[in-house]
């Protein structure tokens, strides 16, 4: 298990990562996901001991991972911008990286080259980003470490190299415990491969849970009040959405609140049968509880905390 108590990391003035405090549970794919800027590379880096935290503590199995060549065993990195040997092909790569990992599987890596239609002998200069990305997927498995650290790995590959590559992270992880530990702006591509996810912000962690637990804690209603109350309008138009939703459902613990034409749609906290024993309790023309994507929850708590993309459009 790796678990972070505490890291914080600077440059300058700027806090990069702010006093995290996290635990990665072996065999199970740990999504990190943030707005831009709030640290998951850092993080990543950390993680993978090529930078040392200013405070805290990262812990493999109660040993701490910075300048820890036995630890460094049991990860590999990909980071988002690769860097490869000058001049070299994957051939010369293969060889590289079978002197650091003892359990490197230079067989596996030759099908895996043949498999993805990469040439072991071009140099890797010449490679698209995308074929490069893929060496990257390659060397990560063929290295046999407990633990895959991929900083927006998906990015850059066609939609067939992106299920393929899902598809080899399950099965490593069915075979031999791989846990992979994976940052991205892409919710979608994380939302049907993550069982746990972590929610970086201006460094800080917003919170660290279960994918499916996070899902049945926060939904989103539909609905058409019955009627909109005097208060609430001015010339015929409804005042701010999330205000009337609070008048309207005051029993309701009401993140975020959209209004299109007569419906409302309201982001709500609580377990779905609480929900709808309120909602019941309120007339209403209409009214569905409907699920939240990984985005949606993302946008939620993030809104939440003061990040509103709105305030940034014009």
């Amino acid at each position: 298990m790796i678990k972070t108590i505490g890291v914080t990391k600077r440059f300058g003035d700027i806090v990069a990562v702010d006093h995290i405090n996290a635990e990665i549970k072996e065999g199970s794919v740990f999504g990190l996901i943030g707005t831009n800027g709030a640290g998951k590379s850092t993080f990543l880096r950390l993680l993978s001991g090529i930078l040392r935290p200013d405070e805290g503590e990262i812990l493999i199995d109660n040993e701490n991972v910075y300048e820890n060549t036995v630890r460094k065993e049991e990860f590999f990195y990909i980071s988002d911008d690769q860097h490869y040997l000058s001049n070299a092909a994957p051939s010369d790569m293969i060889r590289f990286y079978r002197l650091f990992y003892p359990q490197f599987d230079e067989k596996r890596a030759g099908e895996l080259l043949s498999g993805f239609g990469l040439d072991a002998d071009r140099k890797i200069r010449t490679f698209s980003k995308g074929m490069k990305k893929q060496l990257s997927v390659i060397l990560g498995l063929s290295a046999k470490t407990r633990y895959l650290f991929c900083d927006e790995t998906f990015d850059g590959l066609d939609p067939v190299m992106r299920q393929t590559v899902k598809s080899l992270f399950a099965q490593d992880m069915a075979d031999r415990g791989l846990t992979p530990v994976i940052a991205s702006h892409n919710l979608r591509e994380l939302e049907d491969i993550c069982d746990h996810v972590g929610l970086l912000h201006k460094g800080g962690i917003l919170f660290s849970k279960d994918l499916e637990d996070m899902k049945t804690g926060i939904h989103k209603i539909q609905c058409v009040p019955s009627s909109i109350p005097s208060v609430l309008t001015e010339k015929g138009t409804i005042a701010n959405a999330s205000e009337t939703a609070k008048v309207l459902f005051p029993a309701m613990d009401i993140l975020l609140c959209e209004r299109h034409g007569s419906i409302l749609t309201m982001t709500v906290r609580g377990a779905e049968d609480e929900i709808r024993h309120k909602m019941n309790s309120y007339e209403t023309i209409f009214y569905e509880i409907v699920p939240l994507t990984l985005e949606e929850i993302f946008i939620s708590e993030t809104e939440v905390k003061g990040y509103d993309i709105k305030k940034l459009v014009l």
